[in-house]
């Protein structure tokens, strides 16, 4: 393992883990902070179509989110996150019985790794469903099979200060619940940042590891 510089030089090579940590969240806790009438204006939804009366209210596949520090194995963690505590830390949410996320982050020698993951519970299939089109079509999104009904990818390479960091978005619909993985890093020495298929497959990785974790949540 490589040595650390004195105390001066690790003060400014760390500095922009702090920003990282709160890019990071702030992407996590955003969708986790929407107001609980949100979700009232989703139990509304299916009476103002006509057309469909009771079907997107019957169909709801899931009560609950999972526990979501469970949802990714531990030995996933390590993998992804290395050095990180694989208890992970609960993000806060406005309603526990609509969304939860747990996040994990640690800085290795020079190179920082985040995770996040978290669950948005909608008041039925077809809203989920809506709410996942709704957010598809940007720029670099990819369609994934083999997760979920229906699941897709993004991935990002973005600097600040010189510095790259690489992120990748996975998102999944099952059922009536929306699964989102974020996965990013930076490597501090070299100014670069993992590669593409790094991110990717991290991300993919972790977001098996969550919707698996919803069979315990019907």
């Amino acid at each position: 393992m490589r040595s650390l510089p004195l105390p001066v030089t690790l003060t400014v090579r760390l500095l922009p883990v702090a920003v990282l940590a709160c890019v990071g969240w702030a992407w996590s806790t955003g969708p986790m902070a929407e107001p609980a009438a949100k979700d009232k204006n989703d139990a509304a939804a299916p009476s103002s179509s006509p057309s469909s009366p009771s079907a997107s209210v019957a169909a709801k596949t899931y009560a609950k989110p999972p526990a979501p520090c469970g949802s990714v194995a531990s030995k996933t963690v390590t993998s992804l996150v290395p050095g990180a505590k694989t208890a992970g830390k609960e993000l806060s949410a406005t309603d526990e019985s609509v969304r939860r996320g747990c996040s994990w982050s640690a800085l290795k020698g020079y190179d920082y790794r985040w995770l996040d993951v978290s669950f948005e519970v909608k008041n039925s299939d077809a809203l989920a469903k809506q709410s996942f089109e709704e957010g598809d079509g940007a720029p670099r999104t990819s369609a994934l099979k083999g997760l979920g009904d229906e699941a897709r990818v993004t991935s990002e390479l973005t600097t600040k200060d010189k510095q790259d960091t690489r992120e990748s978005v996975v998102t999944v619909r099952k059922g009536n619940i929306l699964v989102t993985v974020t996965y990013n890093g930076s490597d501090f020495e070299s100014k670069g940042a993992p590669s593409n298929e790094t991110v990717i497959k991290g991300a993919r990785k972790a977001a098996g590891d969550a919707v698996g974790a919803l069979t315990s949540a019907g």
